[in-house]
């Protein structure tokens, strides 16, 4: 039996698609693979396949909507859903026959008791009428009261029941968030069956990275998984230093770290990667000029010379390089930069390729979302898939020089935002819209790259704004997206608060705006809160949000 692989477009689900496929290859499962980057290209996958396959796996998508409703599949169609989205459809949870999900046991779904949102409908209307042939008319009319009676009773509970429904469900389905990664649910798979590799604990890590920064999941979720896969990683690699056990210089090796939370400043230089990461930039202002002395103070403050800290991190010199990590922290504490510290893992195999989990995420993202070619978007997705190989070096390297020129962009993007005052507040939330012809935008009409630019414009807002009421909002984002076509992709995140359960609202109120006004919207992503919008419906469309969330 060949099985259907329908795979989203992110990080997570590429590492969760590559470690199926290496226990598909193990177990000599005949499989085809078909990338697909919303609702429309799933349905039309779907329908072109239906015929020759029985079996979907469908990898990050599928799970907050009613499948059956809408693919509308035959009786003999089974489909096996590993989709981190959450809520997760009422209708996926409670049938058991086609629809088979793949979720981590102690994942928390507060999935509603069935008898609260599904009932058998007993005939209402009882054929009352026939029985009355012999009895007394003053009997038939007490009959007939009584029934009537019961019946406006029958209808009362019901409607009491349907009222009851819509409010649990609509607290149910109110915010969209995310549970565990699928990578990390495809590698307790392999684990349960025996057949866990390094590699595919390496693709596990980077899957859970990928959500740690996109900022899909809270800090302490992301710790706690940090956890689980440590005892992995120390379980496929610790060794005995005697010589016999010695590993061979080309074979894997994965190892925790406490890594500085700055975005490729291995392949990068210091300095660079001090600009382009959004946590210190951020926390220095560096779009003004108080924040660029802040930053040659930092520097100053480390000890580090500029030359040093201005080429290559390779080329750095080793007596720097050895406890660089304890002077950045210590003067980061002095600036205020309590969180410079992250846990992770890296990779090492070969005699000089050393790579971090956050490295790899930002490298696969860009190769995914490239504008650079025009082309097929499938090449993009089959490159940043194969760049997850170790064999594939080449496009691993193409990919951070992607990741840097993207980095680089949101930063300016997000420096001329604040410095010209785009960002506004609209009352329940901030607005930014990038206008066409700003440098750089063709880049953010992609879901992922502008989802990033957004959470980096928001954090540095919050910094940068003496508002204490700006400070606890949540941002919706608007750029340019096909211009032929008149259409904006917008995407809306919540507030950037210390204890933020990164829950978001915006998907239903998208939604509803969209419905009172009779926007022409295209709610075709996995993820709720991103949309595309015709963009002469777009003022009409913000004030109905504006009024629903005020």
């Amino acid at each position: 039996q060949r099985v259907l692989l329908l795979v989203a477009s992110d990080v997570d689900a590429l590492c969760a698609c590559k470690i199926l496929q290496a226990l598909f290859q193990c177990d000599h499962v005949q499989y085809t693979l078909v990338p697909v980057s919303g609702w429309q290209e799933l349905e039309t996958a779907f329908l072109e396949h239906k015929d020759q396959f029985k079996y979907f796996i469908l990898i990050n998508c599928g799970a907050n909507v009613d499948l059956l409703e809408i693919l509308q599949p035959e009786e003999d169609t089974f489909f096996f859903v590993c989709d981190s989205h959450r809520p997760i459809n009422v209708v996926n949870v409670y049938n058991d026959t086609q629809i088979k999900l793949l979720v981590k046991q102690d994942d928390e779904l507060n999935v509603p008791a069935y008898d609260d949102i599904f009932r058998d409908d007993e005939d209402e209307e009882e054929d009352s009428e026939n029985e009355s042939d012999g009895s007394e008319p003053s009997e038939k009319r007490r009959r007939f009261e009584e029934d009537v009676i019961e019946r406006t009773m029958k209808r009362r509970q019901r409607r009491e029941w349907e009222a009851r429904r819509r409010e649990i469900l609509f607290d149910y389905e109110q915010y969209e968030y995310h549970g565990t990664s699928s990578a990390m649910v495809m590698f307790d798979l392999a684990w349960i069956m025996s057949k866990d590799l390094n590699d595919m604990l390496w693709w596990a890590i980077v899957g859970l990275t990928d959500q740690w920064i996109q900022d899909k999941i809270t800090q302490m979720k992301y710790v706690t998984d940090i956890g689980i896969l440590q005892r992995h990683v120390s379980r496929h690699n610790h060794r005995n230093e005697d010589e016999e056990n010695s590993l061979s210089i080309d074979c894997v090796r994965i190892a925790f770290e406490y890594d500085l939370r700055l975005a490729l400043y291995q392949h990068w230089s210091l300095y660079e990667s001090l600009c382009n990461t959004s946590y210190t930039s951020a926390s220095f202002k560096l779009w003004s000029v108080q924040g660029q002395k802040r930053l040659q103070e930092f520097l100053a403050d480390m000890g580090l010379p500029l030359k040093q800290v201005k080429q290559k991190f390779n080329s750095m010199d080793m007596s720097l390089k050895e406890n660089l990590r304890e002077m950045i922290e210590e003067s980061a504490n002095k600036f205020g930069m309590k969180d410079l510290r992250v846990q992770t893992f890296s990779i090492h195999f070969g005699f000089k390729n050393k790579f971090s989990a956050s490295d790899i995420v930002y490298a696969t993202a860009s190769l995914m979302e490239n504008v650079e070619k025009e082309g097929p978007e499938t090449t993009n997705f089959i490159k940043a898939l194969d760049s997850l190989s170790r064999g594939n070096l080449d496009k691993l390297h193409h990919g951070l020089d992607l990741a840097k020129k993207q980095l680089r962009a949101i930063q300016q993007t997000v420096a001329s935002c604040i410095c010209t005052n785009l960002v506004i507040s609209q009352g329940p939330f901030l607005y930014c819209s990038l206008m066409e012809g700003t440098p750089d935008v063709k880049l953010f009409s992609k879901p992922v790259s502008l989802c990033l630019l957004s959470k980096y414009l928001l954090k540095s807002f919050v910094c940068s704004t003496k508002n204490k009421r700006c400070k606890l909002l949540p941002l919706v984002m608007a750029a340019p997206m096909v211009v032929e076509q008149g259409t904006v992709i917008m995407v809306g995140i919540p507030p950037e608060t210390e204890s933020s359960d990164k829950k978001n609202f915006f998907g239903r109120a998208f939604e509803k705006a969209a419905d009172s006004t009779n926007s022409r919207t295209l709610h075709n992503h996995f993820d709720m809160s991103i949309i595309e919008l015709k963009t002469e419906d777009r003022s009409k469309f913000l004030d109905a949000l504006i009024s629903l969330l005020s």
